[in-house]
């Protein structure tokens, strides 16, 4: 999910507890990113990523964040992703890469 989608209008204090989301990213317009792959390196090695779908916000985002954070989410809810290969990801700075699919030998 995008830092920059977090609905802060509604609840200042807003993040990933609240949104049930894995990954926060800051600057990066994830949610144009389906049907690609990305890699992500927090600096031991990338882990490569399948993005298959946007992650729909549910009326869950209603009790955790605060009235009209579901309506507020959609379409930028972030994405479901399959992970591609094994690797670590630890809080902090992150290189974001969109990888070409079929030089990866994905289809």
């Amino acid at each position: 999910m995008a830092a920059e989608n977090l609905p802060l209008h509604i609840n200042a204090a807003v993040d990933l507890r609240q949104t049930r989301r894995n990954v926060l990213l800051k600057g990066v317009d994830v949610d144009a990113c389906v049907g690609s792959m990305i890699s992500l390196d927090s600096g031991g090695g990338p882990v490569l990523l399948a993005v298959n779908s946007a992650a729909r916000p549910c009326a869950w985002m209603e009790t955790t964040i605060g009235a009209g954070a579901q309506r507020a989410l959609r379409g930028k809810g972030g994405v479901r992703c399959t992970p591609l290969s094994d690797g670590v990801l630890t809080l902090g700075a992150a290189e974001f890469t969109i990888t070409d699919m079929e030089s990866q030998g994905a289809h």
